[in-house]
């Protein structure tokens, strides 16, 4: 092999089926054998490592984070070392939950610098479907308004067509105004009628109640011993006089009886009372 310059020139190929001298042979990053243009792939030559530095990663629905198999490890005990060390569920929510670009089969996730709001659908999208006809906009909405002329003027153009002369498209313009006009003013007079029956009803309640409340409150005086009511105090007093005190006795008239404490024995003059006291019973009252 090789010449007297290069003596250590190609190399036989480690596959012993074939072990064909190759003057750039390939060297198997993975097993280090040195193998022939053929056989320098990992499945040509069944590299027992070729698996090694493959990068197999499973998505954890738990956190949807990534999570990378170990070749020479169970997947078992990998996914159950991501769980008790490095699984967050509440990451879910902010890894899914994403704002994307509406267009079917668009996935570009929007931001500050790539979404932009279209003024007629007020939508976001992205950079790529930014315009209308990308995202296929349905236009701006047209105006609704309630106000009568627009309907009439609508409703004008539809029934009829418009005509080339000045003075017929003129007095087409008047006669739609006027009407219009007309309809506005027939509404206002018809709210302001309305209005105005609204005002007199609760005026006039107003008035039957100040009558009322002042018809009541009129006899604001009433006797303690009978259901009579008067206005004034002099009219209450003359009452009970002539009412309520014609059997009763007069205060002068009365008689007053006073009761020895000690016998219960009466007398109608207090004098009598203490010299009674004194006499018959020592000059004292304690019983």
């Amino acid at each position: 092999m090789g010449t007297p310059e290069f003596p250590n020139l190609g190399k036989h190929c480690s596959v012993g089926d074939c072990r064909q001298i190759d003057f750039l042979p390939f060297t198997c990053d993975r097993c280090s054998q040195v193998f022939c243009l053929q056989h320098r792939s990992y499945i040509n030559h069944q590299c027992p490592n070729g698996n090694k530095k493959d990068v197999t990663v499973v998505i954890c629905p738990l956190c949807a984070k990534g999570v990378r198999l170990v070749a020479d490890e169970d997947p078992n005990i990998t996914w159950e070392s991501h769980v008790n060390t490095d699984c967050d569920p509440s990451n879910y929510q902010r890894a899914t939950k994403k704002r994307r670009c509406p267009v079917p089969r668009c996935k570009e996730v929007l931001n500050l610098s790539n979404a932009i709001r279209c003024r007629d659908c007020s939508q976001e999208h992205c950079l790529k479907h930014r315009f209308g006809p990308d995202h296929n906009c349905p236009g701006p909405k047209k105006p609704e308004s309630g106000f009568p002329f627009i309907s009439l003027l609508n409703r004008s153009r539809k029934a009829k067509p418009m005509q080339n002369s000045k003075s017929d498209s003129s007095s087409w313009w008047g006669s739609s105004l006027m009407n219009a006009v007309s309809n506005v003013r027939a509404s206002a007079e018809s709210g302001m009628q309305k209005f105005s029956n609204v005002t007199t009803q609760a005026l006039q309640k107003a008035k039957n109640g100040i009558a009322e409340s002042s018809s009541s409150s009129e006899l604001v005086e009433q006797c303690v011993q009978c259901p009579a009511r008067f206005s004034t105090v002099s009219a209450l007093i003359e009452h009970v006089e002539k009412s309520h005190q014609q059997n009763s006795q007069p205060r002068g008239n009365r008689i007053t009886i006073d009761v020895c404490p000690k016998c219960s024995k009466g007398f109608r003059d207090p004098v009598q009372l203490v010299e009674h006291v004194e006499r018959d019973h020592g000059g004292t009252s304690r019983a």
